[in-house]
């Protein structure tokens, strides 16, 4: 299969998140389902992690993508382990001086992060709005859960204006998830939230795929270490 960085293929969640300090950012001001779906996957608890690895994998169609990443939260610093070694930024210094191949990597990483971290950005990130319109049909195979629907501003983000439509069960845990890029009336992608793990004291999903197996994303090698520890955690 061919191996590409799927820039426009991928076209999902390039979101801008300033995350850097633990999932302060909108707390308070998050509506109480934004608080308990973040609740079911650790946010409370992100302060005490000190750098989390994970690679993400992609397929679509015949085309695949593998990208690994160390992230340090508390100072916003991304390490890119590629082929030719590893490159470390930090996100708070880019600027629109930075070179082309620090914002393309610092774009995938946002996407990649996203994958695995969006239900603590309903806390983190302050310019979203949240809907919740109570039971729906899931997109995705039979059953219900509750619909809420996440919109980004129009001027915010390498994709301004996304829509995430998030399918949550009554444990709080998101079951599928559609996404509109731009804010498109029709689903730009729709996919699963499944295989959840415990990892330290988060909850992540680690695979989210259609059924008839043309699209997967999981992620692999995923490790955390915690404040004052030298110990990696795995799932």
């Amino acid at each position: 299969m061919k191996r590409t960085w799927l820039w426009t293929v991928l076209g999902m969640m390039l979101v801008i998140g300033v995350v850097g300090c633990a999932g302060e950012r909108g707390g308070a001001a998050a509506p109480d389902i934004a608080r308990e779906v973040a609740a079911a996957y650790g946010v409370q608890e992100f302060h005490r992690v000190e750098a989390l690895r994970f690679t993400f994998n992609a397929l679509i169609g015949d085309k695949t993508v593998r990208r690994a990443w160390q992230w340090e939260p508390k100072g916003d610093r991304v390490t890119f382990f590629g082929a030719e070694g590893p490159v470390s930024f930090e996100r708070r210094a880019l600027s629109a001086d930075s070179s082309e191949e620090l914002r393309k990597l610092d774009a995938a990483f946002i996407n990649d992060q996203y994958w695995l971290l969006f239900p603590l950005h309903l806390v983190w990130d302050a310019d979203l709005t949240l809907a919740d319109l109570g039971r729906h049909p899931l997109p995705l195979g039979g059953g219900s859960a509750r619909r809420l629907v996440v919109t980004y501003p129009p001027s915010t983000g390498y994709t301004p204006g996304d829509v995430y439509e998030l399918f949550v069960g009554e444990d709080n845990r998101i079951r599928q998830w559609v996404y509109r890029r731009g804010g498109a009336p029709e689903a730009s992608r729709t996919a699963t939230w499944e295989d959840h793990r415990t990892l330290g004291p988060l909850v992540l999903s680690l695979d989210h795929k259609v059924p008839d197996g043309t699209f997967r994303v999981w992620f692999s090698e995923v490790a955390l270490r915690l404040e004052g520890s030298p110990d990696w955690l795995t799932p």
